[in-house]
């Protein structure tokens, strides 16, 4: 009874905790991307090494802080609109933009491993100009900031190759598109990507309520001395 019991705990105990870190790291996106070149991410270049990104809580804008490699400190805050792909990947992904010759490589956007939608870095405007020229594509882009607070609130519009500003949501897709689903009559399925934390649950709670069961049961069934 007590080995039940103990059972019970241990994988109660087993299933909470890795349940917690995981929702923290897919809140923030927390990665460490290792360059092996000097690159540009929204107008701040970084010379080739190891940096760690994160989401920043902005109030619902897209906001990537880069830090250091042991995460003690910002090396830029940028701001992104979201990107999308058809798949997603087990890895994390890296896409840049084509640039001019002898320009750091341009960073386009970020993918975080198992998701489809990513984060499209915004330049400076006089960035975004000459990357729209040079590949021929529109670039989001905002006006220069002086700190974050700023960069939270600036317009963000798209850039075209002839230096014209529209507005991004007319330029650049930034919802994804609708897909349309067909009702079949089929048995319901657990999704490939289901957790096994809830059978470590349901299992140990049955552990559980089996040792205070039988625990329970003992107590009536010992025997009564007659004197």
């Amino acid at each position: 009874m007590k080995k039940a019991l103990w059972i019970g705990i241990a994988l109660s105990l087993f299933a909470c905790l890795p349940a917690s870190s995981a929702r923290a790291d897919e809140w923030n996106k927390e990665t460490k991307i290792t360059f092996s070149q000097p690159v540009d991410i929204a107008g701040h270049v970084l010379v080739a090494g190891t940096y760690l990104f994160k989401m920043a809580d902005a109030n619902d804008r897209h906001i990537v802080q880069i830090f250091s490699a042991d995460g003690k400190k910002v090396i830029a805050t940028v701001m992104t609109i979201p990107d999308y792909r058809l798949k997603a990947t087990d890895e994390t992904v890296i896409k840049f933009r084509e640039v001019p010759a002898g320009s750091p490589e341009a960073v386009r956007a970020w993918f975080y491993p198992g998701r489809t939608i990513g984060e499209e870095f915004i330049y400076p405007k006089h960035r975004a100009r000459e990357l729209a020229r040079v590949a021929k594509v529109v670039v989001p882009a905002h006006e220069e900031v002086a700190d974050e607070k700023a960069l939270v609130t600036a317009p963000i519009v798209a850039v075209t190759p002839e230096a014209k500003e529209v507005p991004v949501t007319a330029a650049i897709q930034t919802t994804p598109e609708p897909v349309a689903t067909v009702a079949r009559n089929e048995p319901a399925q657990l999704p490939h990507t289901a957790s096994s934390v809830p059978m470590f649950i349901v299992f140990g709670f049955a552990s559980l309520a089996l040792a205070f069961g039988l625990m329970a049961f003992g107590r009536r069934s010992a025997p009564v001395a007659i004197l």
